[in-house]
């Protein structure tokens, strides 16, 4: 793909012309809004006839019925299309406007009969009616039809390439004809849709959000925002989409290497902060599974950006020989709440209060299974074993590893007094391995370093390649490794990015 973004199965696009109170057929006296749908409306048409006959300049726009109200020698003007009822905030019917030198003085809905003795200076006007009436919904905001409004005059803010389907063309079989998917059908990113998902975030449409590899494409809000469309996300997720993008595509983390090699790695992108409980994270059971729209969507339209825009498709620039099913997505919230230790983000520098994005080059979970295990020099030692074994018991430097600590380990932890530092540094020694258990041969392995190696010690993770995670379901003496591609200016840094909210 190129720069320009698909946007799939549009609604055709109308120019929406701005029209305010002052462009009115009068420039001083009353405007009324009305649809004789509506008891309301109905009551106060004799007025209306009333108050045309008079001196008093008035407009009358009809919202459903071009022939209502009946204004004797005037007529109605036909705003069945609601551009006036839209572009002037309209939200009950009757509204009735007092303009003076085509500016809006004030205005009052439903019918208030001080109100419209006041606006018009008859004080007998209305004087059979109740004294008041509430009013009812004006069609420009009836929810059946806001998103197609929005569309219709709104829809020029969109500056992605138009893609027109053939009628008898499937939305969701063009989507895989065109290369637009992930293997998996893609939600179709009409214009109600990107503007729907444009409303989750309030930075502008056209701002350029980063430089996406492996095209080096630079793309824009609204470009993500139709990726996170077809990746089915909520708008209230795309805050997080973007804040993944940003930090995807620095040259620390390294997108484009992460594409390019043999290797199973993607991009694991954990979420810490308030926004992962306002938008419905999952960081308890299952927490790495299916089920889970937030975490879901928000990895997928992360990885739709660079197919989609940045051209990175299996097969092409993409040379995983294997890859892993996290390739498709793989994002979660840490469990801050109860953890043992301080989150991921607060490691980093970051205050508890902000909301953040980490991403780190990993691929699928391994199993560290501990059931007996009572206190934290036990666990450690079984945690340090996995992770020894990670990659290759022979490989160490070069290689990252996350460890994602369960609520049940946690708390062995957490009622021994241990804490992060605690836990990393002690880690750290059970993972200092002697050069000779390394050196290509030992074991009769044939993998390894080179001999030159065997009289040093050496870190089986480099000092930020190790990053401690706490999340999972309550019960379960399990925790996770996600072994991690390549670390350092070889290979991928873990990149954090604060969330725009």
């Amino acid at each position: 793909m190129t720069g320009v973004s698909p946007l799939p199965a549009i609604l055709s696009t109308v120019e929406g012309v701005t029209v305010e109170v002052s462009t009115a057929p009068i420039q001083s006296g009353l405007v009324a809004v009305v649809k004789r749908d509506c008891p309301t409306c109905e009551l106060v048409a004799p007025l209306l006839r009333q108050i045309a006959g008079s001196a008093t300049p008035l407009a009358v726009y009809v919202q459903d019925d071009p022939g209502f109200p009946d204004l004797g020698s005037d007529s109605p003007i036909d705003d069945t299309s609601l551009d006036f009822s839209y572009h002037n905030d309209i939200e009950t019917v009757p509204t009735l406007i007092e303009l003076r030198d085509g500016h809006e003085v004030r205005r009052t809905v439903g019918w208030s009969r001080a109100d419209w003795q006041e606006y018009t200076a008859d004080a007998a006007l209305g004087e059979d009616l109740p004294a008041s009436r509430p009013g009812c919904g004006s069609m420009s905001v009836d929810p059946m039809i806001a998103d197609e409004l929005e569309a219709r005059f709104n829809g020029s803010i969109l500056k992605s390439r138009r893609v027109e389907f053939a009628a008898m063309e499937d939305d969701f079989e063009a989507a895989f004809d065109r290369g637009w998917t992930d293997g998996l059908p893609v939600v179709p990113a009409t214009e109600v849709r990107v503007l729907r998902m444009l409303a989750g975030t309030t930075r502008d449409p056209g701002e350029i959000v980063a430089t996406v590899p492996p095209n080096l494409v630079e793309v824009t809000v609204e470009q993500v925002a139709i990726n996170a469309v077809m990746a089915g996300c909520k708008p209230e997720y795309l805050p997080v989409v973007l804040a993944a993008v940003e930090a995807a595509c620095t040259d620390e983390f390294n997108m484009h290497g992460l594409l390019a090699t043999t290797y199973f790695s993607g991009p694991v992108i954990v979420v810490n902060g308030p926004i992962a409980a306002r938008i419905g994270m999952n960081s308890e059971g299952n927490v790495f599974g299916q089920g889970n729209r937030a975490n879901m969507t928000i990895g997928r339209a992360l990885q739709l950006v660079v197919r989609n825009l940045g051209g990175g498709a299996p097969g092409e620039v993409d040379m995983a020989m294997h890859g892993s099913p996290g390739k498709l997505s793989f994002c979660f919230a840490e469990r801050e709440h109860d953890s043992p230790f301080n989150s991921l983000a607060e490691s980093r520098g970051f205050d508890p209060g902000e909301s953040t994005v980490t991403l780190f080059a990993g691929q699928g979970p391994t199993p560290i299974v501990d059931q007996l295990s009572r206190n934290p020099e036990s666990l450690v030692r079984s945690f340090a074993a996995i992770m020894r074994a990670a990659h290759h018991p022979k490989l160490v430097i070069g290689f990252d590893s996350m460890l994602v600590i369960s609520p049940e380990h946690g708390r062995i932890f957490a009622e021994a007094g241990w804490d992060r530092a605690r836990l990393d540094a002690e880690l750290r020694k059970l993972l200092t391995i002697p050069g000779t258990e390394v050196i290509r041969g030992a074991g009769d392995i044939d993998e390894g370093l080179p001999v030159d190696f065997a009289e040093s010690d050496l870190p089986k993770h480099r000092d930020n390649g190790m990053p401690i995670i706490h999340a999972g379901g309550d019960a379960g003496l399990f925790s996770s490794l996600i072994s991690g591609w390549v670390g350092g200016s070889m290979g991928s840094e873990l990149v954090t990015r604060r969330i725009e909210t």
